[in-house]
């Protein structure tokens, strides 16, 4: 039955063969990079989200922070005041860029608090306080350590997203650009004055 089939026959197969060998392997790869973006972006949407637990953890804490600091420094009315409106605007922030903007005022408006609380020594030897204190350290580490982690996945993700080949799944595929947590305050991007 060979010797009926032509030789143009038969390249003719072989070349529908490779075309269609070349199909499958470029199909295969484009499902495997879109499933590779999901993954990732799933992981950014993951990191952001265990970052915002521990956000809303502080949000928590900070109103207790406040009334037992307004006991004792009743003349701080305005340092309470921002603290209190850097909370609700990081609480009820619409975006995630809008909320990690937000959240830095609140770190700030935070250490102000803290700064305050120096000048009433019946303050630093209240246990409220402290516990309240000690909390809120403990939250900081653990977002601190969950924006590392938010960044890191961000890192991969963008990392993927901007490099050929797999840039063109992004394209298609409308894959967007993940913000990293930056910090916004100047003051915490200056290096730390050791005195003794």
């Amino acid at each position: 039955m060979l010797g009926f089939i032509s030789t143009g026959a038969i390249v003719g197969i072989v070349i529908a063969a490779v075309v269609v060998l070349l199909v499958v392997i470029i199909v295969a790869w484009i499902i495997s990079t879109y499933n590779a973006f999901i993954r990732l972006r799933n992981n950014v949407e993951e990191g952001f989200s265990t970052m915002d637990v521990y956000m809303k953890k502080r949000y928590d804490l900070i109103p207790n922070l406040v009334e037992t600091v307004k006991g004792y420094a009743k003349h701080e009315e305005e340092t309470l005041s921002k603290v209190i409106q850097a909370r609700n605007m990081a609480m009820n922030s619409a975006t995630a860029e809008e909320q990690m903007k937000n959240d830095n005022i609140l770190t700030g408006t935070l250490k102000s608090l803290f700064a305050v609380s120096e000048a009433y020594p019946e303050l630093q030897a209240n246990q409220n306080f402290l516990d309240l204190q000690n909390q809120l350290k403990t939250l900081e580490t653990e977002i601190a350590n969950s924006r590392k982690y938010y960044n890191g996945v961000v890192k991969v993700y963008e990392n993927k997203r901007e490099v050929f080949p797999s840039n063109l799944i992004a394209k298609w595929f409308k894959f967007e650009e993940k913000p990293f947590y930056e910090v916004d305050n100047e003051e915490e991007r200056k290096n730390v004055k050791v005195q003794f």
